[in-house]
């Protein structure tokens, strides 16, 4: 595995997490160059490992989009020998990410209060469901679920009276790992200048909930709650989709300079001096009739023929892409968005690049994702392990050493 050449290059993480939200914080780490040591379940790993279809020479596509650029071992927590493994690794470890139920950790004997004793630099990351705190600390957490608690699920969806629809993408499992990431990285600038560590807690209600930030201040100011509105924006207009000839376009022209430029776009000035156009309130208060009037003109002319003349007008446009249509998109390949792994059986993989760019220490996607126990005896070796340790653990199941064919 080469190592990442990133800002975090050095620090040790250990993620203890499965499926996503603690997966995506470790991502987010181990793209910046930290030292990820993945800790799988005995037996069967993570779960997102049995996500399939869909799979490459039956390795799981989402396994490896989650879980590339991190070392893996593969280590029983329901065996003492287990748990001393991880004690180890947590011993000099900056970050652990965990993503259990309420109490697990304590009850491996792994929890906050009991590591900070051989560890005060320790930063431990918690993402959960609701939060280590409050009514809802013991439930566990889940995408859907969170998406319509966090008030979600009430604003996104065609309009008033349909049914509810959650965001496409898992987004409070990303936005908690993000947030969880931005968080370790809070805390370690603090050790830096402490030497102590601390816990970290976010989750995926409050990730959901942050997304609603142009809603609840509609909620906060007038006392009613906002509804779904298709494409449409809270409190700008015109800013959505719209349809064209042979497809859909996005269109940002919501402050009057962009207004006046799209009208000039449209060749329809008299829209400009309609009183139900006039300026962005009264806009907004007659959105639905600027939707039907803008609908007809845009329908006129392919996608294409709008976004050259949008463009050269300099009015804020743009195409609604499929996912594999942005894959192939040149920003996204220029901005190695794209990027080609090689996996030891799944061959070469294409996955998502890192969203963040370094100008002096630049991170990146160097490896695939572990094979189940890839590296377990590599790790147990630099932590002072015999091989004849290694292979009694491996017998009693207590670990999982990869298959070395595979490798």
């Amino acid at each position: 595995m080469s190592p990442v050449s990133g800002p975090l290059s050095g620090l040790k993480v250990i993620e203890l997490a499965h499926i996503m939200a603690g997966p995506v914080c470790g991502l987010m780490l181990a793209d910046m160059g930290a030292d990820v040591i993945k800790v799988e379940k005995v037996p069967g790993g993570d779960d997102s490992r049995r996500m399939v279809p869909p799979e490459i020479n039956g390795e799981s596509s989402a396994f490896m989009m989650m879980n590339r650029n991190k070392r893996g071992i593969a280590v029983d927590l329901k065996q003492k020998s287990g748990v001393e493994v991880v004690k180890r690794l947590l011993a000099d470890a900056d970050v652990v990410i965990e993503n259990y139920r309420q109490g697990a950790m304590e009850r491996f004997g792994l929890g906050y209060e009991m590591l900070r004793q051989i560890n005060p630099g320790l930063i431990y990351c918690e993402l959960s469901g609701y939060g280590r705190t409050g009514p809802y600390a013991d439930k566990g957490g889940f995408d859907l679920i969170a998406q319509g608690m966090s008030g979600l699920m009430s604003i996104t969806g065609e309009g008033v009276g349909r049914p509810p629809v959650k965001v496409g993408a898992p987004v409070t499992d990303i936005t908690a790992g993000i947030l969880g990431a931005m968080g370790v990285l809070a805390a370690y600038t603090n050790r830096l200048k402490t030497g102590l560590g601390q816990k970290v807690d976010t989750s995926l209600y409050e990730a959901g909930i942050v997304h609603t930030y142009w809603q609840s201040a509609i909620c906060f100011a007038t006392g009613r709650s906002p509804g779904p509105m298709g494409s449409a924006h809270p409190l700008n207009a015109p800013y959505q989709a719209y349809p064209t000839a042979d497809g859909w376009i996005t269109i940002g022209a919501a402050n009057q300079s962009n207004w006046t430029r799209l009208l000039d776009v449209l060749e329809r000035p008299d829209i400009g001096i309609d009183p139900r156009f006039a300026d962005n309130t009264a806009r907004m208060e007659n959105l639905s009739e600027l939707e039907q009037v803008l609908s007809q003109i845009f329908r006129q002319k392919k996608s294409s023929d709008w976004l050259a003349r949008l463009d050269q007008a300099g009015v804020p446009a743009g195409p609604v892409l499929s996912v594999g249509e942005m894959h192939a998109d040149p920003q996204a390949k220029a901005r190695e968005m794209v990027v080609d792994t090689q996996h030891p059986v799944a061959g070469g993989v294409t996955t998502i690049g890192s969203p963040v760019k370094f100008s002096a220490t630049p991170g990146g996607v160097t490896a695939s994702a572990p094979l189940y126990g890839q590296h377990t005896r590599a790790v147990l070796q630099t932590l002072g392990y015999e091989d004849s340790e290694i292979a009694k653990m491996a017998g009693d199941r207590s670990i999982v050493l990869g298959d070395p064919d595979r490798n």
